[in-house]
């Protein structure tokens, strides 16, 4: 079969979102409760990334969150063998301090040696994650039907999965890696604070955890922002491909578009920028006041310390230690705290990713390589298909039979609904109500592959791959993708052998601007390459032209 096709237009009208209303962005009890929701599922993701890298950080983390209360107590008895050794004037108690000056060497070695190589083994798992999770949301969008990727949610869905939960799981790993580390250091430096005063423990909860709560709501309120922008962040991308695209360039100058669509560019990025704006003083000025709070407990625990010192309660190495401790105490916490409100951030984040990878795909179809009736050709009975959203249906009450060996042409106003009949044909898309069958078997229950092997199709708005002109042609049958006698056949059959030989590299010349030594066809041209790529499929029984 052989036959013309146009294509079916479409448009839509980006939407605009609106701020998040007072009260709207809260933070919410089972929301924080859920913080660690998606821990597990990057933790597999980094285990599955790298066994060793993993097993090094939670290592690194552990020797990390060791060495501080270590320091802190070998500091105390440091000051405390100095003061006792300027009072002896006794060598053994000189020699003693020195030593107390050597241990607390080694572990200051030990520290910077641990925070180095934690920070390569972040660096490398950085990009190796990055990866993964990259080609994670490839593969599912592979999987994602046509009508998905032409839905706006999902559509939506992909963009901010890509756009921001790409770097999430690492984060929210990090983030993990530190908390066992800080819970290792704040465990220690409270045992010591202990000793002095519980009440100490409780001024440093107390100091740290208004800052904590503040954040973690505007955490909340800046996903909400991420969220409800995405429209507008997907058009102000799409304007910025317009203005700086070479295949867009020659009627943005022509028609004088530049200024209108700048403006345009500028006006979303304005509307952005004022939610952007509000809610970063707002997160600002509510930071600075909490963190005088901190400021104010420290120098109060600052005070006590020292009278106690003053009354001879304690030493001053004991006064010394006591004060680096509450101040490092104070900076883990705080540390901690802010761990977790960055694990709520990075949950929210991620449910948008675990929301595409969690969105079903259509049922598997069927995996026949033949009907029962070879050589029926094409059937469609009585087809009808809406699209999702639409009220009225793109095509209704189809019949048609089309016997192996003939043609058919399809004409029809634009928008009439012919490139839908062949996309409903190479199984792209699944019919509203009736069948369509090859050989008797309906589309459905054909392996996709087998069937799409038979089909070989052109669409009007054919993709213009900027690739090698035997790459373009060879797309077309994967499993002979680097065949070049298949792509001179293919050529000649479509007709672009004549083009090809005029190329400085023939077959290996690169198509396309988008890099160096591009070289641009004509769409005549373009249209000869797209048609050998369809005949690539020397398998094809059904050919769309």
């Amino acid at each position: 079969m052989r036959s013309g096709s146009g294509s079916s237009g479409g448009g839509g009208h980006t939407r605009f979102s609106r701020p998040p209303e007072k009260g709207e962005g809260g933070l919410k009890l089972r929301e924080l409760a859920g913080v660690f929701g998606y821990v597990r599922r990057a933790l597999a993701l980094v285990w599955q990334t790298s066994h060793g890298i993993t097993l090094a950080l939670a290592g690194g983390s552990v020797l990390a969150g060791a060495a501080p209360t270590a320091m802190a107590w070998v500091g105390k008895r440091l000051v405390d063998a100095v003061v006792h050794a300027a009072g002896s004037g006794d060598h053994a108690d000189k020699r003693a301090a020195i030593v107390w000056v050597a241990i607390e060497l080694a572990l200051a070695i030990v520290l910077l040696a641990a925070t180095r190589v934690l920070a390569v083994l972040r660096a490398l798992l950085r990009t190796q994650l990055g990866h993964r999770i990259n080609v994670v949301i490839l593969d599912k969008a592979l999987q994602l039907e046509l009508t998905q990727f032409e839905d706006s949610e999902t559509y939506d869905m992909l963009t901010r999965a890509r756009r921001e939960a790409s770097s999430r799981p690492l984060s929210m790993v990090m983030r993990t890696f530190s908390l066992v580390q800080g819970a290792i250091t704040i465990g220690g430096l409270l045992a010591l604070l202990a000793a002095f005063s519980p009440l100490a423990l409780l001024i440093l909860l107390a100091a740290a955890l208004p800052a904590f709560i503040a954040e973690a709501k505007f955490s909340g309120d800046a996903f909400r922002l991420f969220r409800w922008r995405t429209p507008e962040t997907r058009e102000q991308v799409y304007v910025e491909t317009v203005l700086s695209r070479e295949d867009h360039a020659k009627e943005v100058k022509l028609y004088d578009l530049g200024p209108r669509f700048l403006a345009r560019y500028t006006s979303i990025f304005d509307r952005v920028f004022a939610e952007d704006r509000a809610l970063t003083w707002r997160r600002g000025l509510w930071g600075l006041g909490l963190g005088l709070l901190g400021t104010v407990a420290f120098y109060g625990m600052y005070a006590w310390i020292a009278l106690a010192a003053i009354d001879g309660a304690i030493t001053l190495g004991a006064m010394t230690m006591y004060v680096v401790v509450f101040r490092q105490a104070q900076a883990t916490t705080t540390s901690i705290l802010g761990d977790l409100g960055g694990l709520y951030e990075d949950n929210l984040y991620l449910s948008t990713l675990y929301e595409l990878l969690d969105l079903p795909v259509v049922a598997r179809r069927g995996g026949a390589t033949k009907g029962p009736r070879p050589g029926d050709g094409v059937r469609f009975e009585d087809v009808s298909f809406t699209y999702p959203g639409a009220s009225t249906p793109a095509l209704a009450g189809i019949t048609l039979h089309v016997p192996p060996g003939s043609k058919l042409a399809i004409v029809g106003e634009n928008g009439s609904g012919k490139t839908t009949l062949i996309k409903l044909l190479a199984g792209l898309y699944r019919p509203t109500t009736g069948r369509v069958l090859i050989d008797g078997l309906s589309v459905n229950e054909w392996d996709p592959s087998v069937l799409r092997r038979r089909i070989g199709v052109i669409f009007q708005d054919f993709v213009r791959y900027q690739l090698t002109v035997g790459e373009n042609i060879g797309a077309g049958d994967d499993r002979a993708y680097d065949d070049r006698a298949r792509w001179a056949i293919a050529a000649e059959q479509g007709l672009a052998a004549p083009v090809i030989d005029e190329l400085p590299a023939r077959y290996d010349t690169q198509l396309g601007k988008w890099f160096k030594d591009g070289r641009e066809l004509s769409l005549g041209q373009w249209q000869k390459v797209a048609l050998a790529r369809a005949f690539m499929r020397k398998d094809a029984d059904i050919l769309v032209l």
